[in-house]
């Protein structure tokens, strides 16, 4: 049945008359069937890309800068290097991922930073270390924005949120699960004459390996080929996204003007600019979180044990907010207070010299960074179609985020330690900034709605151009705000 994607009712009457079209029973027993089987692989593939991309992290507070002679300055390039080839392939990659199909290209992904990975645990000068991070990077690129653009043309909008919670929850259960895997890999001290932080990568490298070649018999392409989906299923899936706005993008052809739109959407940049802010946090926690740990007295396994709290909780929050924003259909006001908890965990780093309330700041820092990006990432999709005007937004805030990584590695150097206070107030602003920002693309997107409200229906039937074609231009369309 071809049903036509990304155009949503003209009013509250049709959707109420098009709702009642769908068969409740088997939508819910589909959304069912993909959270038991298609959110699992692709939260675990995300997992597994944030603790291989991190875990450096681990590593450094395990000694690999010393054993390696690193200068503090030798290992922020190390980082920086991650990220160039990673920004690089991101989109390219994202948009081969419908011709190549990405049941094929998210697991060869998988696979390939996995062996990078591995042989990151062979490393024994400066210059391996470098080459192994940037194929680390070259390879783990279009993860995150293919993963996200998979999903989205699986769940529709309104339900979208809450399972990208779940799929972000991997980067907090990341930060948890490698503080406990660090901590247990550290105990192969010596073992076949490595050292504990070479064992960290070669067993995550393996793990991963092993795990990325599961994936390649798991993955379905499309919602046309997901076997455990009856036809009713599949059907009653295809018409809610038609009936949201969304995008299967089954029909879908490449069209550059899609891109070229995408780049003229106010509300592209704005969500662009809050990605960055959000990446220059996410990516302090993740590299350095070990490191401000290690500040506070504790050492050696203690620390990787100490890093995994905040992270724990993060999960938490994260899941529960992006359930009531999407209950709500409502994305803006979460990211303020995401940010807000944040700045309010940055204020209490920079204000007290106690050992408890700085590490009680750590726990607000993680919970807010990792409660806006699966906001953020929700967002982004939410208010871009159709398919490659979407997937173009899904990419350039991910080229956004790796940008804010970037800067993140150069925030901590050891003359700062242990308070870093240049990367305390850096952070600071920047979530002040999202703050405005979330407040101004909300506002901007209910102006938008509210123009499109008092439209006239004879306007849109007088045009020439296809729905398709429209997209989110479409005055029927309703951004999330």
């Amino acid at each position: 049945m071809d049903i036509p994607v990304d155009v949503p009712p003209v009013d509250k009457n049709q959707d109420q008359q098009i709702d009642r079209q769908i068969n409740h029973i088997a939508l819910s027993s589909a959304l069912r069937k993909l959270d038991l089987f298609l959110l699992p692989i692709a939260t675990i593939a995300y997992f597994l890309n944030f603790l291989d991309r991190s875990n450096i992290g681990n590593a450094k507070a395990a000694g690999l800068q010393t054993d390696l002679k690193l200068t503090n300055r030798q290992y922020s390039i190390a980082l920086t290097v991650t990220y160039v080839p990673y920004i690089v392939a991101e989109l390219p990659l994202t948009l081969a991922m419908k011709r190549v199909g990405p049941h094929i290209l998210i697991p060869t992904l998988v696979v390939s930073w996995g062996i990078v990975t591995l042989f990151q645990g062979f490393v024994n000068s400066y210059g391996g270390l470098i080459a192994a991070r940037f194929f680390l990077g070259l390879t783990e690129g279009a993860i995150l924005p293919g993963l996200v653009t998979y999903l989205s043309s699986f769940y529709h909008r309104q339900v979208l949120g809450k399972r990208l919670a779940f799929f972000f929850s991997a980067t907090s259960l990341a930060g948890a699960f490698s503080g406990l895997l660090a901590s247990a890999i550290l105990n192969m001290e010596g073992v076949s004459g490595k050292r504990g932080w070479q064992w960290i990568f070669i067993l995550e490298g393996l793990l991963t390996v092993v795990c990325g070649a599961i994936t390649f018999f798991v993955l379905p392409r499309d919602l046309s080929t997901v076997k455990y989906l009856n036809e009713e299923e599949r059907n009653s899936l295809m018409l809610a996204h038609d009936i949201d706005g969304g995008a299967t993008a089954i029909h879908e052809r490449f069209s550059l003007q899609h891109m070229i739109n995408a780049m003229k959407s106010p509300q592209l940049w704005l969500v662009f600019a809050m990605f960055f802010g959000n990446g220059v946090t996410l990516y302090s926690l993740a590299y350095f979180a070990p490191t401000i740990v290690q500040g506070l007295g504790y050492k050696g396994i203690s620390t990787q044990l100490h890093s995994v709290p905040p992270y724990a909780c993060s999960a938490f929050v994260a899941v529960i907010a992006c359930f009531l924003s999407d209950k709500i259909r409502h994305r803006g006001s979460f990211i303020v207070a995401a940010a807000m908890i944040s700045i309010i965990g940055y204020a209490m780093f920079l204000g007290s010299t106690n050992h408890h309330t700085l590490y009680a700041s750590l726990f607000l820092q993680v919970i807010g960074a990792y409660t806006m990006a699966p906001l953020l990432s929700t967002w982004m999709p939410n208010n871009l179609a159709p398919y490659y005007t979407r997937v173009t937004g899904i990419a350039f805030g991910f080229i956004s985020t790796n940008s804010g990584g970037i800067l993140s590695t150069w925030l901590f150097p050891t003359t700062d330690a242990p308070r870093y206070k240049k990367a305390t107030w850096t952070a600071i602003g920047l979530s002040i900034s999202i703050v405005i920002l979330a407040l101004l693309n909300s506002a901007f997107l209910a102006s938008r709605n509210k123009s499109r409200s008092s439209a006239i229906r004879e306007d849109l039937e007088e045009s020439t151009d296809s729905l398709d074609d429209l997209g989110d231009k479409d005055p029927r369309f309703r951004y999330i705000t």
